[in-house]
């Protein structure tokens, strides 16, 4: 996986992404603690909020600054929306009232809302071979993992020595870290199409979202992120719960459970390469997906049993089991979307991916504690497995088996010596050509009728 590292360029694109995700492990450290000064037992309450800002910001935000800044250089979005990011941070450690952390939040995200997306479109241009972007995705989950599991600690070593502000200081030394790295590393020039520039506001904003709708691979994919949605809810939202209520075990195992989770996610990260140059992405994502749905089952009944001593060690084993085979769907996201977008789409179809996936979390994320809360874990366990079932189901149906890359079709409405219609034939029907399809100004819909090239 590590081989990787060898292109310069992506060596320091991922640099800069490890070297962010620490600065906001901190920052959410650093930010529970504010909030408790601010706010005292109503921390809580102030968490949440943010939170639901977080996701509204990412859900409602991100195709439209996606669609502003179609023009904009490349390097100078990703430098702009990590010096954003810094400055805000640096802002944190100053305010006095809760309004002030709402706003500082929504503007933290809506940079994150428009760094993600692309940086997420870049990658596949740096690494142009399909192997090296599979372990690039692999070597991208493996430092979300980790970060989970040692921002938490290196958060606690500092503030043995610190007060919380100066992790707002270590976050902003990230940001600001990781847009120097960016504009160290060289990135290949953004392929755009005029068109995109000639289209309205509204048709850049929903860009990726006709592009989701119209190819029948990342429709199932939509469907294969709500049942991650299901699965992650449960454990970031009622871990605590299951610990603390159901197993009556110490605030410390909390931690441990959670890292459960995240050590299945690392190993499945370590592996994936290696699987998907053997099976298809399909044959991996979709039964990963059935699986959710049958650990929710052994969840619902394991948690009617009363528990004995089996239960801590069995919560920890279909916990790291929830982190692999969510790290399974999710890891080749990236694969589908590059395989399903033309270059000058890629910014747009990330930010779709990005917002349409949180739109499922916003979902989940409450869902998981109302039902929680008022049904119980083990209905709660049922409900979120017939969600997870339901969607897996619905993902196979929308994703055939043969899944083509390159598509036979014809062309009626170009005429002739369109520069796009060189090498093709003519028919009775139009003009025939096969290539590599997805849906573009050229191409608004996938044909009745494929060939060859299966992905």
């Amino acid at each position: 996986m590590l081989s990787v590292l060898r292109h310069r360029g992506y060596r320091h694109l991922f640099a800069a992404q490890v070297i962010a995700l620490v600065g906001t492990g901190l920052a959410t450290v650093a930010l529970g603690l504010l909030a408790y000064d601010i706010a005292g037992a109503q921390a809580g309450a102030v968490l949440g909020t943010a939170l639901a800002i977080k996701m509204v910001a990412y859900v409602g935000i991100t195709p439209v600054i996606t669609a502003l800044a179609y023009r904009l250089p490349r390097r100078g979005l990703l430098v702009g929306a990590d010096l954003v990011r810094a400055a805000v941070a640096l802002a944190l450690p100053f305010v006095t009232e809760v309004w002030q952390v709402y706003l500082l939040i929504f503007l933290l995200q809506c940079a994150s809302a428009t760094f993600t997306p692309a940086f997420q479109a870049v990658i596949p241009q740096v690494l142009p071979d399909e192997d090296d972007y599979t372990r690039a995705l692999s070597l991208s989950s493996l430092a979300y993992d980790l970060e989970n599991l040692f921002s938490p600690v290196l958060a606690a070593a500092l503030l043995a020595w610190v007060t919380y502000n100066w992790l707002f200081l270590g976050t902003v030394a990230g940001f600001v870290a990781s847009a120097v790295l960016v504009v160290s590393a060289a990135l290949p020039k953004p392929l755009t199409d005029e068109r995109t520039g000639e289209a309205g506001m509204m048709a850049r904003m929903t860009r990726g979202v006709r592009l989701f709708a119209a190819t029948p691979r990342l429709r199932a994919l939509l469907a294969l992120d709500l049942a991650v949605a299901a699965a992650s809810a449960m454990v970031l939202v009622n871990t605590i719960v299951y610990v603390r209520e159901h197993l009556d075990r110490t605030a410390s195992a909390v931690p441990v459970a959670l890292g459960a989770y995240g050590s299945g996610s690392v190993i499945i990260a370590l592996l994936l390469p290696r699987i998907l140059r053997r099976i298809t992405d399909r044959a991996v994502m979709l039964p990963a997906a059935c699986a959710i749905a049958v650990l929710f089952t052994l969840l619902a009944v394991g948690t009617r049993v009363d528990p004995g001593g089996w239960a801590w060690p069995a919560l920890l084993a279909v916990w790291a089991i929830f982190g692999a085979v969510c790290s399974l769907v999710i890891t080749p996201t990236g694969r589908l979307i590059r395989r399903s977008a033309a270059p000058a789409d890629l910014t747009a179809a990330f930010a779709a991916q990005f917002s349409l996936s949180h739109g499922c979390w916003l979902l989940t994320y409450p869902l998981a504690g109302w039902l929680g809360a008022v049904i119980g874990l083990s209905n709660t366990a049922f409900v979120f497995g017939a969600l997870a079932l339901g969607a897996a189901l619905l993902a196979r149906q929308l994703w055939p088996v043969a899944d083509p890359v390159r598509l036979d079709h014809v062309h009626t409405e170009l005429e002739h010596g369109h520069p796009h219609l060189a090498g093709a034939r003519r028919t009775a029907t139009g003009w025939r050509h096969a290539h590599h399809y997805v849906i573009d100004d050229l191409h608004a819909r996938r044909p009745v009728r494929t060939t060859v090239d299966t992905a």
